[in-house]
């Protein structure tokens, strides 16, 4: 793997739901997650490509508790298509808390990809559904436009960054995970699982940019 900080134009900055709900104060923070936008803010400026993705779910979405009888958040359910997390309802489409963080600042983003929109399955990776089958149409932008390495960073390390770090790496890209970027949210050791198959899957994890 080339040397990380060697930043070119085959590489994009893939930023990770850094929204209000998963902040302080929203409906599903992440300890500290405020704490990674100075840090990707520095990021962003080294990199002349980079796509923004946000959660975006419909009310009564199939991940929220709320929409199961009898359930509480952090409860798992299976769904049709495997084990499934329930959450407090967060990221409900255009409400304050689905927006980006106010004080995130990339005017340059090429893109942003919205994920979570289909009522019945919930979406942590920006490549695919959790049915690991249903695309986002990402990998195939990627591709297309020539991009060989993915930085990915946001929240959380333990989900939605894992994910999508995940399924870059299935789809053939190089794969970095800035970790000052990133925060978890650590259910039943989920942040130790996330390392771990980072390492499996030759992900590179550094520590800053």
């Amino acid at each position: 793997m080339r040397a990380a900080t060697s930043i070119t134009e085959s590489d994009v900055l893939l930023v990770v739901d850094v929204q209000n709900d998963f902040c302080p104060g929203g409906a599903l923070p992440v300890e500290r997650g405020h704490h990674v936008i100075p840090a990707i803010n520095r990021h962003a400026v080294l990199f002349r490509h980079i796509v923004l993705t946000q959660d975006w779910h419909p009310a009564g979405h199939h991940s929220f508790a709320s929409s199961h009888a009898g359930r509480q958040p952090y409860d798992t359910i299976t769904a049709a298509y495997g084990p499934q997390i329930l959450w407090p309802d967060h990221c409900v489409q255009g409400t304050p808390g689905a927006a980006f963080h106010a004080e995130l600042d990339i005017p340059h983003a090429e893109l942003i990809l919205r994920k979570g929109f289909r009522r019945e399955i919930d979406s942590y990776s920006a490549f695919y559904e959790n049915d690991h089958k249903t695309p986002t149409g990402l990998a195939g932008y990627l591709h297309e436009r020539g991009f060989t390495r993915v930085f990915v960073t946001g929240l959380a390390l333990d989900f939605c960054v894992r994910y999508s770090a995940e399924d870059a790496r299935q789809a053939g890209f190089e794969v970095v995970v800035i970790e000052e970027g990133c925060r978890g949210i650590d259910i039943d050791n989920s942040m130790a699982a996330a390392l771990e198959s980072f390492a499996e899957k030759d992900i590179l994890l550094i520590e800053a940019m």
